[in-house]
């Protein structure tokens, strides 16, 4: 289930902020000693900045999960806490922050500015409004430039801070369905692959409603079906193409409106190589992101069609690497990536050829 959110009426109760390092680089913890209330003629700017990733993403609905009980999810029990009384904000804030320092250990992990914040009112429509947590990491200062007056003349002055435009990560935990573990949109810019985020901190699966489960299945499918590449052949289909065997399995959704597991394996997937390799990566969904692959639910067509067109412009590979390709580079992909079997190594390889990077 995706809620209908709207932010236009969103105002910001209460704010904890803290700077979280990185405990390897003997980097600390700082935190907040009382709340940060907003002035009233800087709400709407602030509002806006801080429910702005929520609006422009395109976003799943997660929840918490947790492998025993959800009475021991230590995010899930702040955020409730500071839900039935906005007076536990501060301690409950100074918790979260605390919970993201002690995930914060991995090398590769950047310190940053963490803002959790209390929202009251959120749109969910027929007159209905809710309140939010919203978590917020910036893992970047950028350089601002001002010209004030001064003695009737004028000076440029040099500040540092948080870019709003470039927020690292993100969460907005709604004020509903507690006892599933609540409503929580989520992002991450470092892309899928990072899994500190969104497993490791914030402990969220996604929502297998009918749009995530079409979206899951059809992009496995395309995998199980696809063949492996083979260094002996010269004449293999390039990674990015779809290949006639994909579009088959795929046809299955095309005059259905109710998904079968058991109908799909055997009319979609057919050969016992595709069947275990989709059981595999169902395995995988299952334990490592917490989709639960039904056996049977209603068909979205346009998740469906999504990842069909994905399929063109985009390359999964099994190092966990993702690369999206505009239609340029996949109707002519000679000069810009070059396929390639190395020998010492036993593996395939991709060299992509670019003039500067536009990042």
């Amino acid at each position: 289930m995706n809620l209908k959110l709207s932010f236009e009426n969103a105002t910001i109760a209460g704010l904890v902020l803290a700077k979280v390092g990185n405990p390897t680089r003997d980097e600390p913890l700082q935190t907040s000693k009382q709340i940060f209330q907003i002035e009233e003629e800087d709400q709407p700017t602030l509002s806006a900045i801080f429910m702005r990733p929520f609006k422009s993403l395109s976003l799943i609905g997660h929840r918490f999960r947790h492998h025993s009980s959800l009475a021991n999810h230590e995010i899930n029990s702040c955020v409730s806490q500071i839900f039935q009384d906005q007076d536990h904000l501060l301690q409950a804030g100074c918790d979260i922050a605390q919970r993201l320092y002690s995930k914060s250990s991995h090398p590769n992990i950047k310190s940053g500015d963490l803002c959790v914040a209390l929202v009251n009112g959120i749109d969910l429509g027929e007159d209905q409004t809710v309140r939010g947590i919203c978590i917020l990491k910036s893992e970047s200062v950028s350089p601002f430039l001002s010209i004030s007056a001064h003695d009737g003349d004028l000076q440029l002055n040099t500040e540092h801070g948080i870019n709003p435009e470039k927020i690292d990560k993100g969460c907005l935990v709604i004020d509903q369905f507690e006892r599933k573990g609540y409503y929580s949109l989520t992002f991450d810019r470092a892309g899928s692959e990072s899994r500190f985020w969104v497993r490791d901190f914030l402990s969220v699966a996604p929502i297998p409603d009918s749009s995530l489960l079409s979206k899951r299945v059809a992009e496995m499918a395309v995998q199980a079906v696809t063949p492996e590449p083979s260094p002996e052949s010269e004449s293999d289909s390039p990674p990015w193409a779809v290949n006639d065997t994909a579009k088959e399995a795929l046809s299955y959704f095309d005059d259905r409106k109710q998904f079968s597991l058991q109908e799909f394996e055997e009319q979609a997937l057919r050969t016992p190589e595709a069947k275990a390799k989709f059981r595999q990566e169902k395995k995988r969904l299952e334990e490592e992101e917490g989709v639960k692959i039904e056996e049977g639910f209603d068909i979205s067509k346009k998740d469906v069609v999504k990842a069909k067109k994905l399929m063109k412009n985009f390359m999964r590979l099994d190092s966990g690497v993702e690369i999206k390709l505009k239609p340029k580079v996949v109707n002519q992909p000679d000069g810009v990536l070059e396929k390639g079997y190395d020998e010492e190594k036993k593996k395939n390889f991709i060299k992509i050829y670019f003039n500067k990077d536009l990042a």
